[in-house]
């Protein structure tokens, strides 16, 4: 046990256990995000939750500027680099959780503890890194969209669930290789080249009677991406299924000499409802929806 002079008399108690669970970031707002101090230790969830099957972060080309202006934290400036797809660094990873979960990141986004998401001092953002836990050789993506850990020794602050697919959670730190991604070539190589759609009419059969007469309805959609590959749009669409109500079809069009497999969810009732729904595929990490017209 720690003893720490209180308010008055008495005294704070912390528990060891408690401070070597946590990821012992710096006690200031993360990055330029903005928000209210946060005084709370931070930690795991007091709840478990298998983290095991949640997806890596797929990455996906940005489309729009990029948040990489030169910013301070603690009295330190820092430069982030204009392009992070050749980055290759080697040091230790921390991690952080309940302290700023809900929390918005550096870029704006809500932070959870559950997505696989990171934080780094210099790549632009939104990147994507491959992180490799070099005592065990596990390796996970992740979507950097938030500033820090502002610890020297440190080089990558990961989310909880990154943490734990890595296991190094309970320990706290570990050593890792953190390499940058180029969305497409990624894509390229794993045969999921997702490619700008196009808005037109939808008239072609869905994987299941609901999805196909919700592709027939018209109104408003959101596409989840093109592919070359009708297994990796399949893949997706069954993902995303899952995490929704509303019907997710694979739509195939041709364009040039080439079929490509757009993945569409819908159609919506309205752009409240769009809005909505691209927030929760963008914090399961699933992309960046864009919304399109049937019609």
């Amino acid at each position: 046990m720690i003893k720490l002079p209180g308010a008055g008399s008495g005294t704070i108690v912390l528990c060891l256990s408690m401070l070597l669970a946590a990821c012992s970031s710096p006690p200031v707002q993360r990055g330029d995000s903005g928000g209210i101090p946060r005084t709370v230790q931070d930690g795991a969830p007091a709840y478990f939750r298998d983290v095991s099957q949640i997806p890596d972060a797929v990455p996906v080309p940005h489309q729009g500027p990029f948040k990489a202006s030169p910013y301070t934290v603690l009295g330190r400036s820092y430069v982030p680099i204009q392009d992070g797809r050749n980055y290759r660094e080697t040091g230790l990873a921390s991690w952080y959780g309940t302290k700023f979960h809900g929390q918005l990141t550096a870029n704006g986004e809500q932070y959870d503890l559950y997505g696989m998401t990171a934080a780094h001092k210099t790549l632009p953002l939104p990147s994507y890194v491959r992180v490799t836990n070099l005592d065990n050789q596990r390796s996970i993506i992740v979507r950097v969209n938030d500033r820090g850990p502002f610890h020297s020794d440190r080089i990558i602050d990961l989310s909880y669930a990154g943490a734990v697919k890595l296991g190094f959670a309970e320990r706290g730190t570990a050593r890792v290789r953190v390499e940058g991604i180029d969305p497409v070539v990624w894509q390229q190589q794993n045969g999921n080249r997702a490619v700008a759609g196009s808005p037109a009419p939808v008239s072609v059969p869905a994987p299941n009677p609901t999805a196909r007469a919700a592709a027939l309805e018209g109104g408003l959609y959101l596409q989840l991406g093109a592919f070359s590959s009708d297994q990796a749009a399949e893949q997706l669409r069954s993902r995303v299924q899952g995490m929704v109500q509303t019907p997710v079809f694979v739509s195939p069009v041709q364009v040039d000499s080439r079929t490509l497999h757009r993945v569409r969810l819908g159609p919506l009732d309205s752009h409240d409802e769009a809005q909505q729904l691209m927030e929760r595929l963008r914090l399961a990490n699933l992309g960046s929806p864009t919304l399109v017209s049937a019609h």
